[in-house]
């Protein structure tokens, strides 16, 4: 009989054909059986899954500031990987800026890989960016394995990553057309922000004026006639604005090759219920009407949004403006790496959606769009990627609990349902207080990463002005 190196039985283990009593065997970091349960396979290690457990993939968030090196007060490998872990997130893929340097050439790239090689707790890679003057970086990046390449159309909120115009835009995306990489896009009109009202003080309402709708929606229109004349493949980040799904879905009738992430705090919360001076809310773009979230939910559930990764986007407790509550100079960004599983499956459930589909919203869909083709699936040849999670458990938020290094969270005090007990990564399990023993992944291959946590910082910068998320 063969033996594996873990055996995982259960009467709820989550196969792509839905939820089936199995047993899986892994061996060398990669599934290499699944059975029927009961069929006895044998292994080094065993779990046993309880009958309230169900076995998850692993999921994947493509949308994680790490911000390190150059803020890591802000956040930083080892604090968002173990933080990524205890939700259940066994893969992240780091946004190119609020690190110093940002990842716009291939040496900011080796930098943050050598930074990040002995911290990771969960496997890891990296997005580059687009930025002016850098067009000539593309192609390094994308041949020294980054996913695919950000830009911004508005200012981003730190100086060292300016945005495109449209026009750069298109220079870039016809260039990344001819390598077939994607060019995913903060989208928001800078001309009509710089017309909506400014930002200050406490009042939400006020901050929600300051990004309206029409700035996302002329933006995303901008990507997807850019996308059509390049024939580039665009991806749209943080869609906030039901308005614009429409837009995307015909775009994609009409043959552009576009996708599109919506976040859990677009899914989760909605602007009447936010009080003022509550800056712990505040992200860019903003969190829309009640009305607005529903349309978002009807376009998950209609294809028309493809995956919901969390826009990690932390900065430090005094960067909030907690004490104040000034939405204009406060930073935007919403934290939720750990918690984004126990958010979404607690509002979908709450509507009938099953848990499959929400796997494959974070997980499975997330790896289509980088690629990631051994992710985000319990199949033959997957890499055991796993999380066992409690969808029936419940648990309070309580922000001295996340392993995010800064202990704010617009989610503190809320109750939620579905509780991560287990993650395992490449058939380990993660223990966060151990050693870390996550990989550096690159488009196409994996680097095995090897030694202890506790690289240190490349730089000690003095935090930027406050703006994006």
């Amino acid at each position: 009989m063969t033996s594996y190196d873990l055996v995982v039985r259960g009467k709820r283990i989550m196969t792509t054909a839905g939820e089936q009593p199995r047993e899986i065997g892994v061996a060398g970091g990669r599934i290499v059986a699944i059975e029927p349960l009961g069929n006895g396979l044998d292994g080094a290690r065993v779990i046993d899954l309880a009958d309230d457990e169900v076995l998850l993939p692993g999921l994947v968030d493509t949308h994680v500031h790490v911000n390190e090196p150059g803020r890591t007060e802000w956040e930083g490998f080892a604090s968002a990987t173990r933080a990524a872990a205890a939700g259940g997130v066994t893969t992240i893929v780091d946004m190119p800026l609020n690190s110093i340097p940002p990842t716009v050439d291939v040496a900011a790239l080796e930098v943050k890989r050598k930074v990040a090689e002995h911290q990771a707790f969960v496997d890891v890679g990296f997005w580059g960016g687009a930025v002016p003057g850098n067009l000539g970086d593309l192609r390094g990046l994308h041949d020294e394995g980054v996913f695919g390449f950000k830009c911004f159309l508005l200012h981003s909120g730190v100086d060292e990553f300016p945005p495109l115009d449209a026009d750069e835009m298109e220079r870039d995306m016809a260039e990344l057309a001819t390598f077939d990489a994607v060019m995913i896009v903060h989208a928001e009109d800078s001309r009509a922000i710089e017309k909506a009202p400014t930002p200050h003080g406490a009042r939400y309402d006020t901050f929600l004026r300051s990004r309206p709708r029409g700035a996302e929606n002329l933006a995303i229109a901008e990507v997807i006639e850019r996308a059509r004349w390049t024939g580039a493949r665009a991806h749209v980040l943080h869609v906030s604005s039901s308005d614009a799904l429409p837009m995307i879905a015909t775009a994609r009738r009409d043959g552009v090759r576009i996708t599109a992430e919506t976040c859990p705090h677009y899914l989760t919360l909605f602007a009447e219920e936010i009080p003022d001076g509550a800056t712990t809310h505040k992200c860019c773009p903003p969190i829309r009407e009640a009305s607005n979230r529903e349309l978002l939910w009807e376009g998950l559930l209609d294809g028309t949004i493809d995956c919901i990764v969390s826009d990690h986007s932390p900065s430090t407790v005094e960067l909030k403006l907690l004490e104040s509550g000034d939405f204009g100079q406060a930073w935007g960004g919403v934290s939720s790496l750990q918690l984004g599983l126990s958010l979404v499956w607690s509002e979908a459930r709450r509507r009938g959606i099953g848990l499959a589909q929400v796997v494959q919203w974070m997980a499975s869909k997330p790896a289509d769009l980088v690629g990631l083709r051994s992710k985000g699936r319990i199949a033959l040849g997957y890499d055991a990627d796993l999380a066992v999670f409690a969808p029936d458990a419940a648990y309070v938020v309580d922000p001295d609990r996340l392993h995010h290094k800064n202990k704010v969270s617009a989610y503190a005090g809320r109750s939620l349902s579905g509780v991560v007990r287990r993650t395992v990564l490449g058939g380990r399990d993660v223990d966060v207080s151990g050693e870390p023993h996550g990989c550096l992944l690159r488009r196409g291959s994996v680097e095995r990463v090897t030694g202890a946590p506790g690289a240190p910082d490349a730089a000690d910068v003095p935090p930027a002005p406050p703006e994006q998320g």
